[in-house]
């Protein structure tokens, strides 16, 4: 039977002392990095809690949802009426503009005359 060196780093997939010590720097610069961006996410979350406060009375993502769904349907209702209010405006608009036209055709010139 052959017997293993457990002090050589190439058997086994062992590693150096040396490329250990990078693996966990490398590690615990990840470590650190991910509880900075946790740290930034949490104070980001905290400032639109408040935010959301201030303009909707809650952070309650619930409520918020329930809040946007009313903000979406009553935006829809506005531009609905808002086409509606220009449809029938530019339809008073061609019946206007009907009207001067057969006036203007009845008396012949289209208008006054120029001084």
């Amino acid at each position: 039977m052959a017997k293993t060196d457990a002090k050589s780093p190439k058997s086994a997939g062992e590693q150096t002392i040396e490329q250990l010590q990078q693996r966990y720097q490398d590690l615990n610069r990840k470590k650190i990095q991910a509880e900075t961006q946790r740290d930034s996410a949490k104070h980001r979350l905290d400032e639109l809690k408040v935010q959301a406060r201030e303009k909707y009375d809650t952070d309650d993502v619930a409520k918020l949802q329930e809040k946007l769904a009313e903000i979406i349907t009553e935006n829809t209702r506005k531009k609905t009426k808002y086409q509606e209010d220009l449809d029938k405006i530019e339809k008073e608009l061609a019946g206007v503009e009907a009207k001067f036209s057969e006036g203007a055709a009845a008396s012949g010139e289209g208008g006054q005359p120029r001084k």
